[in-house]
């Protein structure tokens, strides 16, 4: 379930651009190498979860081991909010630029109906509705705040709010909120020829903004939230129907899946059409991708989740850290402690200097 932010945490969007940026720039970020060997920079030397990781790592890809996985097989999916990113600060990214699409940006002017949708979703105030059915009333109403902008105007529009500086936490732009620990392990599967996938309940094109230049992973293998894409001047005609013409522009369209839970097993069998061999993700939404990873699965299988425990440098959360480090025992998932393993999280510049409230 994708929590929603309380009403204060908008206001808090607001981003201060005088601040020097002390964190790792994307361009260092990209530059983050780690060899076949795994000589990782980032982990703490006795990291459990580091020292599995490797071990099946070495145990899949030797070719004499009973373990063997072809280089064609060797599938590897990661979540992204939580997972390879921050998204606490004060939520995950493109909600958070959602509500700033539509409560502070002095460029557009919302409707009165999606204001009071924005409103609803910052308190809370959804009575009655389960769970499921205010994520459907999310990317409903996400959707609709971007309704109708083209493809390469989107695009610019993540930049810029790529661009602005995170919430409780010192010198970090939202575009740079990566996990230094969690590049690294791309970077090692990457090293020992694995393909690599996102697989997110983030916006598909979001996601492939965020991730260009940094993470390795081709926009082909990028799985998201998604919206339907409609022509300039197709005014609701059928895609059956309407005929692209040459002056037509691509626009963004209705909503149309959020891709959490069974959603992503669904979307990883359409796109990839592979079976994983190891995943990682930090939340209940990725638990379906875990199963659909280790069940079933001819070779041998590795499932890592990270659990936020980390109270000092992020916004970590015991209740929720507790239950992941449970469900993790209960199927043989490596807990990866952010508190623990992470050597650093977004390097020694990165301070966390408030408490950043979010409704569970």
């Amino acid at each position: 379930m994708r929590k929603k932010i309380l009403l204060l945490v908008t206001c808090l969007l607001v981003t201060c651009f005088t601040t020097i940026s002390l964190a790792a720039t994307r361009e260092e970020l990209a530059a983050i190498r780690v060899g076949k060997s795994g000589n990782f920079q980032y982990w703490t030397d006795k990291s459990p979860a580091k020292k599995a990781l490797i071990n099946y790592v070495n145990s899949v890809t030797k070719q004499k081991s009973s373990d063997y996985i072809p280089t064609v097989d060797r599938i590897a999916v990661f979540d992204m909010d939580g997972t390879l990113m921050c998204e606490t600060a004060p939520t995950y990214f493109d909600e958070a630029m959602y509500h700033y699409r539509v409560s502070q940006d002095p460029s557009w002017q919302p409707t009165n109906e999606l204001k009071e949708e924005a409103r609803k979703l910052a308190t809370g105030d959804l009575p009655g509705m389960s769970a499921a059915e205010q994520d459907l009333y999310y990317g409903r109403s996400q959707a609709k705040a971007f309704a109708g902008m083209s493809l390469a105007d989107y695009k610019k529009y993540v930049q810029k709010f790529m661009a602005g500086y995170t919430t409780g936490l010192t010198n970090l732009k939202r575009g740079e909120a990566f996990y230094l620990p969690m590049i690294e392990v791309v970077r090692y599967l990457q090293a020992n020829d694995f393909t690599i996938y996102l697989v997110s309940g983030c916006d598909r094109m979001v996601l492939r903004v965020l991730a260009d230049g940094i993470l390795p992973i081709s926009p082909r293998h990028i799985i998201g939230t998604d919206t339907n894409f409609v022509a300039s001047h197709q005014n609701g005609e059928s895609g059956v129907t309407y005929q692209l013409r040459d002056d037509d522009v691509l626009v963004r369209g209705d909503y149309l899946v959020t891709d959490v839970k069974m959603n992503k097993v669904s979307a990883m069998v359409k796109e990839i059409g592979q079976q994983p061999v190891i995943a990682f993700g930090n939340s209940s939404g990725d638990f379906s991708m875990y199963r659909y990873t280790t069940t079933h699965n001819k070779y041998k299988t590795a499932v890592f989740t990270l659990v936020c425990d980390d109270q000092e440098r992020e916004f970590g959360k015991p209740q929720k850290a507790a239950a992941m480090v449970k469900s993790a025992a209960e199927n043989g998932w490596t807990p990866v402690s952010m508190k623990n393993d992470f050597k650093t999280i977004y390097g020694p510049n990165v301070k966390k200097t408030a408490t950043v409230q979010k409704a569970n």
